[in-house]
């Protein structure tokens, strides 16, 4: 077969609300030769919803969908699962790899975003945005002070790019920066003007906790009845990473007993959220999952994740792959 006659490689789109910034990723997808089959909604699809649609697509642009074994298995043409940001717990990395099917994220696009969405939430829950603009809005005039952020002690868990982004912005704050991550980065922690220190005293001392870190069997269940129990009554705890970082049971335990004074959460167990006890906690801020949903960030993810396809597709390695085993005689 010429190249002339050779298929357009299918690329498959599953990715929650693909697009919506903008079509330049469908454009460089397009631009390349592809055949973009479109099957992005707001919903995230289930693998039941996937499956009948994997069996001659060359390519899966992905957000949180279950990319399973299963899945896989039904893609007999499959050569890269591109996902649309950093986590990649959603996909079936060993069933991938012993395909030979490249997983890659978009390392390092979002993370201005996502450490500005955290100290959003930080700021809202420290001040009572929320309830002040709730109350103000309907009629009424509460006063009931907040809490300083200026020159408190601010605990990273996770000092990755996002962990880091983070620490800048706590600077401006003349915050005190504690960060704990599993690689000691001691030149970016000097940089960043923070000190590292071991888990447990950093949930001790610490007056703010944001986390940062990827969802493995080692962080699944992290902040959770142990952990929680180590931290300031008066803390308030951040999450922008994965829901199940955190025990959200022992969650409500803590902040219904007073053993936290509060949490802004843009990550649950559920997407969208089914049992509503945590969220509707007066004590808890928290956004349906869009820490790098800006209109500047979606479109350097998309294009990013195109960008990794189209790299692919060509034989070439793309940056950012996540299972370099692929890559090993």
């Amino acid at each position: 077969m010429t190249k002339a006659t050779e298929p357009r490689a299918r690329v498959l789109v599953t990715a929650p609300g693909f697009g919506r910034a903008g079509d330049a990723a469908l454009r460089l997808l397009e631009e390349a030769g592809c055949e973009v089959i479109m099957r992005a909604s707001d919903i995230t699809l289930t693998e039941r919803d996937i499956l009948p649609l994997v069996g001659d697509v060359d390519a899966i642009l992905a957000g949180a969908e279950p990319i399973t074994a299963r899945v896989i298995a039904a893609a007999p043409r499959l050569k890269i699962i591109a996902r649309r940001g950093v986590g990649y717990d959603a996909v079936d990395l060993p069933a991938a790899t012993a395909r030979g099917i490249v997983v890659t994220i978009t390392s390092g696009v979002l993370s201005e975003a996502v450490a500005d969405h955290a100290f959003a939430l930080l700021l809202a829950v420290a001040r009572r945005i929320p309830q002040f603009d709730g109350i103000v809005k309907g009629g009424g005039w509460d006063r009931t002070p907040g809490v300083d952020v200026f020159g408190k002690t601010l605990g990273i868990v996770g000092f990755g790019a996002i962990g880091r982004a983070v620490a800048r912005r706590a600077a401006g704050f003349g915050m005190r920066v504690l960060a704990y991550d599993v690689v000691l980065d001691e030149a970016a922690a000097a940089a960043a003007g923070c000190a590292f220190c071991e888990l447990p005293e950093l949930l001790a001392d610490s007056d703010f906790i944001t986390v940062h870190v990827p969802l493995m069997p080692a962080t699944r269940g992290l902040i959770g009845e142990r952990t929680l129990a180590m931290m300031k009554p008066s803390a308030i705890l951040i999450n922008t990473s994965r829901g199940d970082v955190v025990d959200e049971a022992a969650l409500i335990k803590a902040l219904r007993g007073g053993r936290l004074a509060g949490a802004g959460l843009d990550v649950f167990h559920d997407e969208p959220v089914r049992d509503r006890s945590l969220v509707e906690l007066h004590t808890v801020v928290a956004t349906p999952h869009v820490a790098a949903h800006t209109h500047e960030t979606q479109t350097r993810v998309e294009c990013a994740s195109a960008e990794a396809i189209v790299t692919a597709l060509r034989g070439e390695r793309p940056p950012h792959v996540v299972n370099p085993d692929v890559y090993r005689p």
